[in-house]
């Protein structure tokens, strides 16, 4: 049972990340525009808008029990041996996390007014189909390291962590703008493939699935290699 409420969890946080998620690109032309900010500088808006998504979203996944939104980070955080997931857990709440997607992204679409909605979409391939698969993977390497490192190594005031993971996504996304999208996030890539017709695709499977769980799972790996676990200490047994 405690499986199945997980998987509820992600898929309604899935759901409202998917939904909220899609309007950054609105939300930031909407206030540059108010603004009188161009180019580069509304990126800045954007580390905002990302900022306070992270913050209510890291509010409302505790309070559903440690719902997660993203695969990958899931994969990460078990890779690392962290966290209190299983295989078994893990393929029952990635699927709830895909049809959350795909529910977000229906209902943005039936939503957004009409002046923004050409701002809508999923990631896509820029490139050719090896050069984006190797861009999505790494690109979720780095994202999925730092995500590691910043919650569990960063500073311990949660409002600069947050700001930390902010400035790393929107960086992450600049930089694979030109490559895959990009998604790092599996079922956020699922939902907009979902809504184009384009999910039961060879390239959807191999670039925006298998890619970024590799970068994921090595990432886990490579944080556990600079950064192990303590040792249990062993309690003494008593006469």
């Amino acid at each position: 049972m405690g499986v199945v409420k997980a998987a509820i969890g992600d898929g309604v946080l899935t759901f409202m990340w998917v939904f909220c998620a899609s309007t950054l690109g609105a939300g930031t032309s909407v206030i540059a525009k108010a603004v009188g900010v161009h180019g580069t500088a509304s990126l800045l808006i954007t580390v905002c808008l990302v900022f306070v998504l992270l913050l209510v979203f890291g509010i409302i996944g505790d309070l559903l029990g440690g719902a997660s939104f993203n695969p990958t980070g899931t994969a990460a955080f078990y890779a690392a041996g962290l966290g209190r997931d299983t295989l078994i857990s893990a393929a029952v709440r990635f699927p709830a996390q895909a049809l959350g997607a795909v529910g977000g992204a229906l209902a943005i679409i039936e939503l957004m007014p009409l002046d923004h909605k050409h701002l809508l979409g999923g990631p896509s391939l820029k490139v050719d189909l090896h050069t984006g698969a190797i861009a999505e993977g790494v690109l979720t390497f780095v994202m999925s390291f730092l995500v590691l490192f910043i919650i569990l190594k960063g500073p311990k005031n949660p409002l600069i962590k947050n700001l930390m993971l902010s400035m790393s996504i929107v960086t992450m996304v600049v930089l694979g703008s030109g490559y895959s999208g990009p998604s790092m996030n599996p079922a956020n890539a699922f939902g907009w493939a979902y809504v184009n017709n384009r999910h039961n695709t060879w390239e959807h499977f191999l670039v925006y699935w298998i890619c970024p769980f590799i970068g994921a799972i090595f990432a886990g790996w490579v944080f556990r290699v600079f950064f192990p676990k303590p040792p249990s200490k062993k309690k003494k047994k008593t006469a």
